[in-house]
């Protein structure tokens, strides 16, 4: 090979890749026009609302494409499908958390560390549209009230009731004392149904 022939292969290198590339990109977005009506309803069947649904396709599609264009096409379907069946999963768990929150202000004369309010969530099905908004305009003022906390109250708060940590998992979170952790999530209980009791009924 001569270096003038050397100098043309090395040069049709990019080419050759940009070349694979864009037919991978074509069959990505060949595969994905043909998953996405039965992904939909997949996706209505599992949260029972199309709004959602679509945005839980659209999500698993572009985690598809970010993290799983490189690999053979053989393998998209399987990786899509368990994408998208994380995303339902992860959707129900969010709506557990709104729930449970919604349950656990709803009883403020209950002992903290006794009441069980995950097991106390109401199922989010057969709600009214009315309850729908109340249960939406609650959370807004929640998200806000938190967000005023001071920062180890808020970070207590969020890793007990939104994340489900217990104490002491809680504790290593934040690099504290587990009694510390009771003061502030205390103090942040006290302090958010002070600012919030009047949205929400015994």
């Amino acid at each position: 090979m001569t270096a003038g022939t050397a100098l043309f292969a090395v040069s049709c290198r990019p080419k050759a890749t940009e070349a694979r590339t864009l037919q991978k990109q074509q069959q990505l977005n060949q595969f994905l026009a043909e998953v996405e009506r039965r992904a939909l309803r997949i996706a209505e069947i599992g949260v029972r609302d199309r709004d959602e649904a679509l945005d839980l396709v659209q999500d698993a599609m572009i985690k598809l494409a970010r993290n799983y264009a490189g690999r053979g096409s053989e393998e998209w379907t399987p990786l899509f499908y368990r994408i998208l069946q994380n995303g339902v999963r992860d959707w129900h768990r969010r709506q557990a958390v709104r729930n449970r929150v919604m349950v656990w202000f709803g009883k403020a004369k209950q002992d903290d560390n006794d009441y069980d309010v995950i097991a106390a969530a109401p199922d989010p099905a057969g709600r009214t549209p009315d309850e729908e908004i109340q249960n939406s305009e609650a959370m807004q003022g929640l998200e806000v009230a938190v967000h005023e906390l001071p920062a180890r109250q808020r970070e207590a708060f969020m890793l007990r009731m939104f994340e489900g940590l217990d104490v002491a998992g809680t504790a290593i979170a934040m690099g504290c004392s587990e009694g510390s952790v009771k003061t502030h999530y205390s103090r942040a209980v006290h302090a958010l149904r002070e600012k919030l009791g009047e949205h929400w009924h015994e």
